[in-house]
Parts: C-alpha cells; structure tokens; sequence
C-alpha cells in the first residue's frame, strides 16, 4: 500500500511525480493555477483542491484525501515564495498568525502543518531563501516549526540544506533549498552528491559522472514535429554562430568568437546553448524570446525535452500552448531529486525503506554520442556591432542597480 502524502502548491506535479517513484501516494493535492490542474487531472486521478489555500481549510483538505489528523505520512510542497521584508512581522520572535487569510504562502502551509499534523515534512523552495542576510523566510519557517511544537506537543525536528539537482542524477544544474522534518524529532541526514566530475571532497568516495543533456534527450527526435520551437527576434541568426555549452560572452573581448557585446552585460542566460556532454543549465520558466539553454541544433527544447530534462516520467500530455508548458515545467522540482529525497524520507524517518535500490527516474546512459555541432559565420547584419565594448563594472555597479538606488533615495 502507498504511503499517504499531502502535497500543496502541487503545480505540474514535479514533487510528486518523484514521491510516486519512491511508493507514496497522493491522497490530495491543493493548486490555484487552472492550467496545471487540468494537467494533473489529465495525467493522474490524485483528487484536487483547485483553488487559493487561503480559501481551503484544513478539515477540507483531510477530507478530500480521506485522512485523520496525523495520519498523513508527508507533507509536500513549494510555497511560492515573494520577497521578505524586514518588518516586524518577519521577526523570529513574532507570533505566526497562522489563520489569518492574508498570510503569505510560507505561513499557509505551516497553518496545513499544524493542521494535520503529518508523519515528516518536506518543504521546498528557491535557493534565496538562505541567503546569509537575506534569510528571513528561512527564520520563519523554522520559527513557526517551534511554534507548531508548543501547540501541538509534537517534535519537528527542522533540517535544511540547498541542494543542486545534478549532483543527484538530475541532467540539470537546479538549485533549491529543502526543508525536512520528523514529527518526533527524528534527526534526518541529506544524502551525499553521487554525481559529479570527480571524488566526493568530504567522503572521498568517487563519484558517477553526471548525467547529461545527451543521456536525457539523445533519443529523441532532432527535429521534432512540434510548432514554436523555431527560435524568433532579432538574435535568431547569431545563436547558430555560439558552440555547445556557450553562451553570448563567446563573442566579446574574452570570447573566442567576434567582440559584439560587453563582457558580463547581458543575462548568463542570453543565447545559452546546451552542450551534449553536460547537465543543462537549468530550466526556464517565463524566457524571453533569446533566453536559453537552447537545443545544439538551434531552437527551443520541445516539450517532451523539457520533461526529460526535468526527469518527469515520460507519457504526460499537455493540453496547452507552449508558453503555458514551459511555465509549469520551469516551476518544476526535478522529479527524480524528488524521487531521492523521498527515499530518504522513508528510510530514515518512517522506518520504511524501499525494497528496491535502483531509482525509477534515473536517465540510462546513452553511448555514440555525436561530436558538437558546427557553428556558422557570424552574419554581416551583425558585424556592425564590432568594437570594444565596456565590461559590466561588477556587482551592485550597473545600471539596473544604479537605477533601484536611485528609487531608494
């Protein structure tokens, strides 16, 4: 039988894809977004609470996935997080106002914790979110876990760490932050990376090599029968000039290509091109018409692409436009860094192990892989860019930054 989860702001499912691998259950899932509900509702038969968790009690939610307060072995989720202000409302030693229908996100799902009062947690968010100085959220959350104890006389125990995806298998640099928990105060270790380019440097153990973009996706079609991936705007025909694994700093003064742009002006992101033999970078939610990481052979990663590099299980189907597609799928949780947390949940803090050791989600390694594929001349239309270009004048000097420091006064 299933192990028993809650997973809220379920979005596509990324969470839960992996927690399914791993032989737990979706008993309910709570998601305002129409368009990913219908996704989930199309791919699995998980009940869903399509509306704003402010709205949704928590009775409703243990009655929708038929369960008692504590009998839930998980909860899961990825509270969207906005930006945290210093005000006195984030500080640690503010009493949460957990029923209060205008608390942001972080604090309804603490409000869920308290609520139903699950077996173990699992919380998961953007890597800002444990910026040293910029931590306020982090602190909230571990102040509210206290909080939860005091009223409910249980012991989550918190344990958090900022995990990138590659290290795990996943065939895409994605780091997020996770937050787990016990009920009764069981310690939880995150496991170590098991991939990588060398020995692990703090267990001397050696490491798999990481999985790649081509272990994801050389199977698939080169030029798949999909619309929209054909690459528009104005710098459509400069991206076939860009090597594999390169992006727009190949042409400025440092480069190897022509000096077209400033070194470090534009986004890391800008005309970013996959490279077969590594991880992709990671995925994009809402990129701009020359935002990558872009397929080797010049165009948009197609849907099923982005599933694979998101180590989704294959056979989702979508009944959207792409730019909904690319949303839900960068918004995404790796499946499989899911599929291994979950594993450890089970493990360590349910006294559950998974009988099997191999995991579902993993990509096969693909052998033959092709050579990088060749780049072209830069066309005349941008010669005219050449030049000497400034570099960005570093962090917290440019424009953009100039620009919010002149608000603030």
């Amino acid at each position: 039988m299933a192990l028993k989860a809650i997973s809220l702001f379920t979005g596509i499912g990324g969470l839960d894809f992996g927690f399914e691998a791993a032989g737990f259950g979706t008993r309910v899932a709570v998601e305002l977004d129409a368009t990913c509900c219908r996704a989930i509702r199309l791919n699995r038969d998980w009940p869903v609470i399509e509306r704003d968790i402010h709205q949704v009690p928590s009775e409703e939610i243990l009655r929708t996935g038929r369960l008692k307060v504590g009998e839930a072995d998980v909860l899961i989720g990825g509270p969207p997080c906005q930006p945290f202000s210093k005000s006195g409302y984030w500080a640690r030693g503010d009493a949460l106002r957990l029923n209060d229908p205008r608390a942001d996100t972080l604090t309804a799902y603490l409000r869920v914790l308290r609520d139903t009062q699950p077996k173990a947690l699992l919380l998961e968010n953007v890597y800002g979110l444990a910026y040293k100085g910029k931590n306020e959220g982090l602190e909230r959350i571990l102040g509210g876990i206290e909080q939860i104890n005091r009223e409910t006389g249980h012991n989550y125990k918190p344990f958090w760490q900022m995990l990138d995806a590659s290290s795990y298998g996943v065939p895409q640099r994605r780091e997020r932050v996770f937050i787990i928990a016990a009920r009764d105060g069981m310690e939880f270790e995150f496991p170590s990376a098991t991939h990588g380019n060398q020995h692990d440097l703090f267990s001397g153990e050696r490491l798999e090599p990481f999985r790649t973009a081509w272990d994801a996706i050389g199977d698939l079609p080169a030029h798949p029968n999909e619309p929209g991936l054909k690459m528009g705007g104005k710098w459509a025909d400069l991206l076939p000039t860009i090597p594999e694994g390169e992006n727009y700093l190949w042409h400025t003064p440092r480069g190897k290509g022509r000096p077209l742009f400033g070194w470090r002006t534009r986004y890391w992101s800008f005309l970013l091109k996959l490279a077969k033999d590594r991880p992709s970078w990671t995925i994009q939610a809402q990129p701009g018409s020359a935002i990558g990481p872009f397929h080797w052979n010049n165009r948009k990663l197609s849907t099923q692409e982005l599933c694979r590099l998101q180590t989704f299980p294959d056979g989702l189907e979508f009944d959207c436009g792409r730019t909904d597609v690319q949303r839900m799928l960068g918004n995404a949780v790796p499946s499989l860094l899911a599929e291994v947390l979950a594993r450890e949940i089970r493990r360590q803090l349910l006294s559950k192990p998974a009988r099997s050791k191999s995991l579902k989600l993993l990509p096969p390694r693909r052998e033959m892989m092709p050579p990088p594929a060749r780049t072209t001349k830069v066309p005349k239309k941008y010669l005219v860019m050449e030049g000497e270009h400034a570099e960005h004048p570093g962090e917290g000097k440019g424009n953009g930054a100039r620009a919010r420091q002149r608000v603030a006064a």
